[in-house]
């Protein structure tokens, strides 16, 4: 394992920018391109050529989700699979995923081609401007599959371990859309066309560039056979993808409906449907930049934050939000600062200043919309921050807040306001959001100061004897972990439960606490999109080679954790289900935590329920399925009963485990 001891005696201030500053410009790489068009579409087209791009927008970023749908997916399985050492099917995985974001994008502009016209005007399109929006999309649609492939590939090449290969793909491709769309919309006289072709020009030296790396990838060999589909193999990979696919769609959502609230409000205002939408495309542009540094800096924290969490460095941890938060404060503050005083400056990078209606509109809108850019950028860092200390419950519903108040407001406001409404709704929910967040994070900071936090067991794996691997699998209320370590002590082999989490965690630097509530009843609208976040899928992959370290030490029981699952290819493994009747269930769960009758069933729902989410997310088999366990053993016979079971199957076992070395 790789020490990262650093993490806990480092200045922080050093790390910080060690690991923040990667983050954040691969963040702002990824943007370039759309931010590069709307520059030099709005000096050499006009207004309505940023409105048309701000209309393909949503379409593109429905390509970019689907990209990293199987791109983010492939990447965490791929990294899953090196870690358990199952090498054989990584370049199906793999291939599988390039064939699914390939065909992806065919479906995406064979919709977009088939309806047409049609469905600009849905999204946002106007008389005005949906010449140039069929103009641009039509180019910029055809490169959709390769684009998208590309994009896949740079998720996969990051987690083959060349990141700075993906990179510099991504930043090659950006240059040249750089360097082209000046010479294509000026000097070639293309227009909007010009744009578009140069940025499909550096999509597709970016792809070129990115499929050159199968032939020399690290751990994966790709071939013909590759490509040959399997559902199976497919599955995990989209389970992973999951919260990248969502993350994209809620930004298609947002940008779709203030698109349509735009034209509608704007075509009852003085300013017309078009001018509303082209502002509104700028505006978030440098929206986009901004937020894009705070996310880059707590994404960066992250790592450095879940280790000192985890080792109860308290003050590191405190020392590390004052200073995400200072850096975040500077950037916000600064941005707001010149947002307010020379707004002017910011509408002209784009063009159409010589516009007198469209040029103050802008200015008034940016200086509504951007005013609390500082408190937006707070917020997201505080949200990724409790997502960091484990803080899941918290960190979930806070990470959508501002969004979800953002459209609620954008349909009410304009009511009363008209188009400037859409614009007020930001700040308005700016606020709302960071009194909510505030509340949270001053008791977390209590929680800080007086090292509330539970103690937590030592990572260490115990010495043992070769010999069997108990894995026990469990319903909530059955005395499972009961009846585990009342085997381990008849055997005289350690028992995993806890310190399973601490080895875990000390293998990802995140929380304890954290990778605790891996399988926690977190409420079902939010489990899917909490299990396939990117911290959770690392925390899941240190977990299993922890899994794997504790089962390579020697005999012992493992409780939970989908053990069963992650050692399937260990041999002298027994696999245990412990169950019960609910009513006895319900009675345990009362006696153990003092709940009452109907708590006691509301607990043992909840509970199950998130066991068999978190087994399906990881194996993609259904938990609880008597033909994946040697032993299935109802627990109302008694918990000194259910332990003498195991240890007799046990004891007449043939071991091979010393002649064989465990691992197949």
């Amino acid at each position: 394992m790789e020490n990262s001891n650093y993490l806990g005696t480092e200045k922080v201030g050093k790390l910080l920018r060690q690991f923040a500053i990667p983050c954040i410009c691969s963040l702002i790489i990824s943007c370039l391109y759309n931010i590069v068009d709307q520059i030099f579409v709005g000096n050499g087209v006009g207004y309505l050529g940023n409105a048309a791009t701000g209309v393909i927008f949503p379409i593109t970023v429905v390509g970019w989700g689907l990209s990293l749908f199987f791109g983010d997916g492939a990447a965490a399985a791929l990294s899953v699979s090196l870690g358990r050492g199952e090498t054989k099917e990584i370049h199906r995985s793999v291939g599988g995923a390039i064939l699914g974001s390939f065909l992806s994008g065919v479906v995406v502009i064979a919709i977009a081609y088939l309806w047409g016209d049609g469905l600009l005007l849905l999204i946002g399109a106007t008389d005005a401007n949906l010449k140039m929006a069929h103009d641009y999309g039509v180019i910029i649609f055809a490169m959709m599959p390769l684009a998208m492939t590309q994009n896949t590939l740079a998720s996969i090449i990051r987690a083959d371990g060349s990141p700075k290969y993906a990179m510099m793909a991504m930043l090659t491709g950006a240059v040249i859309n750089i360097i082209g769309d000046p010479v294509a919309i000026f000097a070639l006289g293309m227009g909007i066309k010009g744009a578009a072709w140069a940025t499909i020009l550096g999509q597709f030296v970016s792809f070129l560039i990115c499929a050159v790396y199968l032939g020399r990838s690290k751990t994966f060999r790709v071939s013909a056979s590759s490509f040959r589909p399997s559902i199976a193999l497919l599955k995990p990979v989209m389970a992973l993808g999951t919260s990248s696919l969502l993350t994209q769609l809620s930004i298609v959502v947002i940008t779709v409906v203030n698109n349509i609230l735009l034209v509608k409000y704007g075509a009852k205002s003085p300013y017309g449907a078009d001018i509303p939408l082209a502002a509104f495309v700028v505006i978030m542009k440098l929206f986009q930049i901004v937020l894009n540094v705070a996310i880059g800096i707590a994404a960066g924290a992250q790592p450095i934050v879940g280790y000192n969490y985890g080792a109860k460095n308290y003050d590191r941890v405190r020392e590390l939000l004052k200073l995400m938060m200072k850096w975040t404060a500077i950037v916000g503050l600064v941005c707001m600062v010149l947002f307010e005083a020379v707004p002017g400056v910011f509408i002209r990078m784009f063009g159409s200043a010589d516009d007198p209606v469209y040029f103050d509109f802008a200015i008034l809108c940016l200086r509504i919309y951007l005013s609390f850019i500082l408190v937006t950028c707070a917020q997201k860092v505080c949200a990724i921050f409790l997502q960091s200390i484990g803080k899941a419950k918290a960190a979930a519903p806070l990470s959508v807040l501002r969004d979800v108040l953002l459209i609620v407001f954008s349909l009410l406001i304009p009511l009363v306001m008209g188009v400037t409404g859409i614009f007020w709704a930001s700040p308005i929910a700016d606020v709302l959001a960071i009194l909510v967040t505030a509340a949270v994070m001053i008791r977390v900071w209590r929680e800080l100061s007086h090292g509330t936090k539970a103690e937590e067991p030592v990572a260490a794996i115990l010495p043992s004897r070769q010999g069997v691997i108990i894995t026990i699998a469990r319903e909530h209320g059955s005395a499972g972990k009961r009846i585990g370590q009342l085997a381990a002590e008849r055997l005289g082999i350690p028992c995993y439960y806890k310190e399973l989490v601490a080895v875990a965690a000390q293998e990802s630097g995140l929380a304890q606490e954290f990778i605790s509530g891996l399988n926690s009843d977190e409420n079902a609208v939010m489990r899917e999109l909490y299990l396939t976040a990117d911290p959770v899928k690392r925390a899941v992959a240190a977990q299993e080679k922890a899994i794997r370290r504790i089962a390579d030490a020697g005999s012992c029981v493992i409780i939970g954790r989908s053990a069963d699952y992650v050692l399937r290819n260990y041999q002298d493994v027994v696999r245990v289900f412990i169950y019960a009747p609910k009513s006895y269930r319900e009675k345990k769960v009362m006696e153990m935590y003092g709940d009452s009758p109907e708590a006691a069933k509301k607990s043992i729902a909840r509970s199950d329920a998130a066991r068999g989410a978190y087994y399906k997310n990881v194996s993609g088999q259904e938990w609880g399925n008597p033909h994946g366990y040697e032993l299935c053993i109802d627990a109302s016979v008694g918990e000194e009963a259910v332990a003498d079971l195991i240890c007799s199957y046990v004891g007449r076992m043939p071991s091979h485990r010393a002649a064989e070395g465990g691992e197949k």
